[in-house]
């Protein structure tokens, strides 16, 4: 193959949508040779640390995440060779022994909170995309997903967004935003914003003769 696939960079606080714009763009493309992969499978590993630590773990900071190993795979993927992605346990606070074996593509898509937050991650990125939601609307939706999905009191889920979320969001996640080619208001119910982008990727396909 004489060209490299394209990688195109999601990022956007928590709750703000920025998964539904990236399952959105991947559903418009199905059939073609497209794979997404997810900044949170890339958080370090912390078996070497007691168990009473890792629940410590500030996991809206950039330094929760083994951006080397991510960069890692992503360079080999751009190179059409296939990787090991991580799997991590959230009940444990760290990597399982699990892998997903992931073969290349011709699009990547790179979901998470701080993608656009390295700029080794940003060099590596034909098109940075940012998901810009009010915060009332990302604190509604995390507080929905965090009681149904994943068991947690109201009470923690505050204060952890009053403690944690909104600090890191305001420190690092909402800089960000200025490296972005394209922000998205209001995440994946934008069909505007997300018809574009199909049809650029489109465009970028043709172009590299992939369709």
């Amino acid at each position: 193959m004489g060209t490299k696939p394209i990688v195109i960079g999601v990022a956007g606080g928590s709750g703000s949508g920025k998964t539904s714009v990236t399952k959105a763009i991947y559903d418009r493309f199905q059939g073609h040779s497209i794979l997404m992969i997810e900044q949170d499978s890339y958080y370090k590993d912390q078996a070497h640390l007691p168990f009473e630590e890792r629940l410590l773990t500030n996991y809206d900071h950039p330094l929760a995440f083994d951006n080397d190993l991510l960069i890692q795979h992503i360079e080999q993927l751009l190179t059409y060779k296939p990787i090991e992605k991580p799997v991590y346990d959230y009940s444990r606070h760290t990597r399982s022994q699990e892998v997903i074996v992931v073969e290349p593509k011709d699009v990547i898509i790179l979901e998470g909170i701080l993608v656009l937050e390295d700029e080794r991650l940003r060099g590596l990125m034909d098109i940075k995309l940012f998901v810009d939601t009010d915060a009332d609307i990302r604190i509604i939706r995390r507080l929905v997903r965090d009681i149904q999905e994943r068991g947690r009191t109201m009470d923690s889920v505050i204060d952890q967004y009053t403690n944690v979320v909104r600090p890191m969001h305001n420190q690092f996640i909402e800089p960000s935003k200025k490296y972005a080619d394209v922000i998205i208001p209001e995440g994946g119910q934008n069909k505007v914003a997300i018809d574009l982008m199909v049809t650029k990727i489109q465009t970028i396909l043709e172009q590299k003769s992939f369709l």
